[in-house]
């Protein structure tokens, strides 16, 4: 058992009302854990903290997003993002001759307001903009945004609470698998331990325990892939929703093509000897820290994404794998270069999104395909789909 952290003194401290809803969440969890006969899977606790209803961190309404936020996505740095990932959709439309946009968890909604303003100067406007929306506070705030900077195409745009039966048209998820719940492992001297989460006072600590049969048959397949055993202490996540949630994604989509952009790595460097302490990560104002229970519902807990694992369940689910790059290469192929010319605060923009040191190598993007007899654009500079 690992002792519960104490808030690092450098992050700052959560005002009365934060505080006060934070502790709110905490019960909620606490009573989990109790219903759960004293520990909770550490998946649950993550799916808890970011998605009860009303509560968790992107359910609730704090503002997530941007420089007043707790993170800043690449939307939100530059509208040069959005308008590459736009041409890439246009691409797929004009293949299509039409089809629709649906975007996975839109955010604040700049991304979906900046790219209907490209594709509208494309003239390749999408027959609709679906937004799958979880959060009803994300989804008043996407409307908010989209008012302010697309009124005129706002009548185009339409909130969903599920996938469409059938889709035709491009699926778009910027920054969306690093926030899908996951489970936390070790490698212990009698097999793998699965973390789990009890309470500890007023707050909640590490246990670790058998896997269950799900957790133990996905490290068993995980095992066959990697060139060596993980050592002894290993520490690392695993999701082990991405199977299904992809097959829900192949039955709604009938013609078109997926697309995802977040930061990760191919399985090899994922489960690095390296990398023995795992990718789990916790965003608050800005900083980036390793504690997990700290203000539950006040922050994001995330894990950087196995790429090889997200190849193997779109292509397990139908679709075909249409390409992997880096976040450079991709806007590179899409000219984003031409843009610097523009300003220099456009240059700096460029620099932000694509130096290796910045966003550029960091963040990923993978396509699916299916019914689309087309080679994406994005990937034509470099396609990595051999390193998965």
């Amino acid at each position: 058992m690992l002792p519960i952290s104490q808030a690092p003194q450098e992050l700052p401290v959560p005002d009365a009302d934060a505080l006060e809803h934070s502790r709110r969440v905490a019960a909620h969890l606490q009573e989990a854990i109790r219903a759960a006969g004293g520990a909770l899977p550490f998946t649950r606790y993550m799916e808890l903290a970011l998605y009860a209803p009303g509560l968790g961190y992107y359910s609730a309404g704090a503002r997530k997003f941007g420089a007043a936020g707790d993170f800043v996505t690449a939307p939100e740095l530059s509208p040069l993002f959005s308008r590459c990932v736009a041409r890439q959709c246009a691409e797929v439309l004009k293949t299509l001759d039409g089809g629709s946009i649906l975007e996975l968890g839109a955010g604040s909604g700049v991304m979906a307001a900046d790219v209907l303003l490209e594709l509208k100067q494309l003239d390749r406007l999408p027959k609709e903009y679906l937004i799958l929306e979880v959060s009803a506070d994300l989804k008043a705030r996407q409307q908010e945004c989209l008012a302010a900077k697309v009124p005129e195409l706002l009548p185009r745009v339409r909130w969903l609470d599920s996938l469409p039966e059938r889709f035709v048209g491009v699926m778009l998820g910027n920054e969306v698998l690093d926030a899908l719940p996951v489970a936390r492992f070790r490698k212990g001297s009698r097999g793998y331990e699965e973390y789990g989460v009890i309470e500890k006072g007023e707050g909640f600590a590490w246990t670790l325990r058998e896997p269950s049969r799900e957790l133990a048959a996905a490290l068993t397949e995980l095992d066959k892939t990697l060139k060596a055993p993980l050592a002894h202490g290993y520490a690392s996540e695993i999701c082990t929703v991405l199977p299904a949630l992809f097959q829900s994604f192949a039955a709604s989509l009938k013609r078109g093509a997926i697309l995802f952009l977040d930061y990760g790595y191919p399985r090899a460097a994922f489960y690095h000897p390296e990398r023995r302490m795992g990718t789990l990560m916790c965003h608050y104002r800005q900083r980036a820290h390793g504690d997990p229970f700290l203000y539950p519902g006040l922050q994001d807990i995330t894990a950087h994404v196995d790429f090889s694992a997200v190849a193997e369940a779109g292509t397990a689910a139908g679709p075909e794998l249409a390409g992997y790059t880096t976040q450079a290469h991709f806007l590179l192929a899409l000219g984003i270069s031409e843009e610097a010319m523009a300003s220099l605060q456009a240059a700096q923009q460029v620099k932000l999104l694509t130096l290796p040191d910045e966003m550029g190598e960091r963040f990923k993007v993978i396509g699916f395909s299916k019914g689309l007899e087309l080679a994406l654009g994005g990937f034509a500079l470099r396609d990595l789909a051999h390193t998965l």
